[in-house]
């Protein structure tokens, strides 16, 4: 029964921490190298994050620099970023790209509000999945004669906990992303 209250924090804890990563990906209007995180470049051959090849920096708010330590990959990440979903025309000197994020207009803030919501929404809904699956994971184990009534009981509530515990959790993230994103 423990190794089904374990794996079950475990599963919730991907979920949780999927959810950051999504979170991180968000445009907020001010530049944020995690945006450049799914960028790959053709470099020899081989698929390649940027971070990989160059110092990414925010020099300022809303200007993200990355400077490749190979000057002649420079146009393959201009090119790589481009043709992404980023949906910012990176800027190159001949040394540095630089990225500038434009403000964000009120009614794009009401959208990423509602998807961040949305994507808050699943990550619970995915959390009370794997609680489901947790507690007939338990329910078997009973059935089976394995472990007692009162110990069905316990990993219930043991579940229930983690369950509240993470989506709780979610909730807070949700709400932290939310007001970053109204902010001007």
């Amino acid at each position: 029964m423990n190794t089904v209250i374990k794996t079950t924090g475990d599963k919730m804890n991907k979920t949780v921490d999927h959810l950051e990563t999504e979170f991180s990906e968000i445009r907020a209007g001010r530049a944020n190298p995690a945006v450049l995180d799914k960028v790959r470049v053709d470099y020899y051959g081989a698929p390649t994050a940027i971070n990989q090849l160059a110092a990414v920096s925010v020099t300022e708010a809303r200007t993200l620099t990355i400077q490749p330590w190979d000057t002649s990959i420079l146009r393959s990440i201009e090119k790589a970023i481009q043709t992404s979903d980023i949906g910012i025309n990176p800027q190159n000197d001949g040394k540095v790209i630089r990225m500038i994020f434009p403000p964000l207009t009120e009614d794009r803030r009401k959208e990423i509000v509602k998807e961040i919501a949305k994507m808050g929404e699943d990550a619970k809904v995915a959390i009370r999945s794997i609680r489901r699956e947790a507690m007939d994971k338990i329910k078997a184990l009973k059935k089976k004669g394995e472990i007692t009534e009162d110990d069905q009981k316990d990993g219930e509530k043991k579940i229930q906990d983690i369950t509240d515990k993470y989506v709780k959790n979610i909730d807070g993230m949700t709400e932290k992303k939310q007001k970053q994103i109204m902010e001007i």
